[in-house]
This record gives structure tokens, C-alpha cells and sequence, in this order.
């Protein structure tokens, strides 16, 4: 198995480029407007990339694709939220604390989550109450309605900020991943993996049947199953899907694909051809290097970038 991939950047689609990387400059004030493979580019500190193609109409959010939102790690997440309330430009998104439509800006603002997993059951939220749980109005999460309809995190609170995760949905957790184990030699995200080890025949679990709040969603969000990876120091969360429909290719759509870098993408075409995995795109040139493009388990787009 060849060494896994880091992180090389989020490549998204969007109808002014320019404005985008504006806002996400004034927001995350450490990055920087770039260009890299002659796309307009945002870089930031822990040297990954989102880049960014213009299109001429607005870039679809629907169906569900496999890639849900991207974020940010923050040092002060309440004092990020009252910056961003002050600003016009910004508009904040509420998350639901139950199905009964309270709301905050900041999961640290309702009762603290118990798992592995943010969010509280109706049961969970029911005896919070009942034994005086206190929300700790300390770091939490928080998200904001980027350019393009796209969906932005804000986390805190962190030592430094920096692009950490692109939160994703699976048709099954921990299939896809075995699939990144087995075709990336991706590491596990620690904590994020079944209790009981799984193979490929047995890691279809089904969907919990509870939803959980905080939740963007009135009605609560599925959380279990869920599974992670990580490449380099870029995490890849998921939950299992909300609906009871299959995953759309995310090729076209506001998130287009992620791209992970390899030093040999000869022999990493070698070994995935060797494995079976879907190729979208025969290897291309791309900027001063090679790239080459497949498919993940939910049909997410995953690029393969050479680096020197």
C-alpha cells in the first residue's frame, strides 16, 4: 500500500470567484486570495487550497451529494459569532435546539452533548433538563450561508485558525470507511469507528432511529452511524444519509470534489486499477502537474493531485 494522500484543497463552483475568496478572506482573516493551476485559489495556513471555477449560473445544492459542508477551526467561537452578527454580509444560520423550534447561533448556547457525536436524543434533552444541565457558553459551533449557497463552519475554540474538515454524508458510515482504508490507506479519525470491528460483508448498519439536536433542520438530524478519515490534518466526518434516497454525484454541484495530493500518480493509477475503483477522469494535466479523478463510495469526486 503507497503512503496515504494528504490534503490538497476543496474545489468548488461558483458564479464570481473573486467575491467568494473576498468573503472568506474578511471572515477567516489568515487566509489568502491566491491562484494556483490557473484557477482563482484561497490558501490557508496549514497550506491547504479551495479553489474555485466559475460557472455561468448559480451551481446546484440539491439533490444531496455526499459533501455537506466545509470548516473552519476558530480561537474564540463566541466572540467570532458577535463579529459576524455585526457584519451585513454575513448571514448566520440557527441551529434548532428541539423539534419545537427554539433556536441558537452557537451549539455552546444548549445543552452539551453526552457521545463521541454532538446532539442530544429527545430522551437526552428531556432528563438535561430535568437534572439543571447548564449550556457551557463556551467554544461550540456555529454556521454561516457562504457564496454560493454554500454551508460554512466556525468551530472554537481551537489554538490556531485553519481549515480543518469537509463534513460529508454516507449512503453506509463504515463501508465507505473500508472503502478509504482499503483503496487510500486513509487513516481513522480516532473515536469516529464502529465499536466492533467490521468487514466488508458486515458494515451495512442501519440508521438509528433517533434524531438528535442541535440540528440545522427543525426536525432533528440522523448521527449514528457515523465514521471519519483524515488526511493530513483535514478531517473527513460523516453521518449516515437523512433521506431514504441514494447519493448524487457531487461533479457540477456548489462542492464539485476533494483533492488529495500523491508524490507518484503513476503508481497510485496502478494500484487503484488494481483495486477496481471507478475512474471518472483519466489522468490530465492540471496547472504544472497531473491529476486524475474517482469515484468514492457515494459518489462523491475524489481528484488525485501529483505534488514534487
Amino acid at each position: 500500500m503507497l503512503p496515504a494522500p494528504g490534503f490538497h484543497h476543496l474545489h468548488l463552483n461558483s458564479v464570481d470567484p473573486d467575491a467568494a475568496i473576498d468573503f472568506y478572506v474578511r471572515q477567516f482573516p489568515t487566509s489568502a486570495k491566491v491562484s494556483w493551476g490557473g484557477l482563482p485559489a484561497l490558501r490557508v495556513p496549514n497550506n491547504v487550497l479551495i479553489l474555485f471555477t466559475r460557472v455561468p449560473t448559480a451551481p446546484p445544492t440539491s439533490p444531496q451529494n455526499a459533501i455537506w459542508h466545509f470548516g473552519w477551526h476558530v480561537t474564540d467561537t463566541r466572540a467570532r459569532l458577535e463579529l459576524y452578527k455585526s457584519r451585513p454580509d454575513v448571514t448566520l444560520l440557527p441551529l434548532y435546539t428541539t423539534d419545537e423550534g427554539g433556536a441558537v447561533f452557537v451549539s455552546s448556547d444548549t445543552w452539551p452533548s453526552t457521545g463521541r457525536t454532538p446532539g442530544l436524543t429527545k430522551a437526552q434533552i428531556a432528563e438535561a433538563k430535568a437534572t439543571g444541565v447548564q449550556p457551557t457558553r463556551t467554544g461550540g459551533f456555529g454556521y454561516m450561508q457562504g457564496p454560493d449557497n454554500a454551508l460554512v463552519e466556525y468551530a472554537g475554540n481551537h489554538p490556531a485558525e485553519r481549515f480543518n474538515h469537509v463534513h460529508m454524508y454516507q449512503d453506509d458510515p463504515f463501508c465507505a470507511q473500508l472503502w478509504y482504508q482499503k483503496h487510500l490507506n486513509a487513516p481513522v479519525f480516532a473515536g469516529r469507528t464502529s465499536p466492533t470491528p467490521l468487514t466488508e460483508a458486515t458494515c451495512r448498519v442501519a440508521r438509528g432511529p433517533e434524531r438528535s439536536w442541535p440540528a440545522l433542520a427543525r426536525e432533528g438530524m440522523f448521527r449514528a452511524p457515523s465514521a471519519a478519515v483524515v488526511f493530513g490534518d483535514v478531517a473527513l466526518p460523516w453521518y449516515v444519509r437523512q433521506g431514504d434516497r441514494p447519493l448524487v454525484s457531487s461533479r457540477g454541484q456548489v462542492y464539485d470534489h476533494i483533492a488529495l495530493s500523491v508524490t507518484d500518480l503513476d503508481a497510485w493509477v496502478a494500484q487503484l486499477r488494481s483495486t477496481r475503483v471507478i475512474f471518472l477522469e483519466e489522468p490530465y494535466e492540471l496547472g504544472d502537474t497531473r491529476a486524475v479523478m474517482i469515484g468514492g463510495p457515494s459518489r462523491e469526486a475524489l481528484e488525485l493531485v501529483e505534488i514534487a
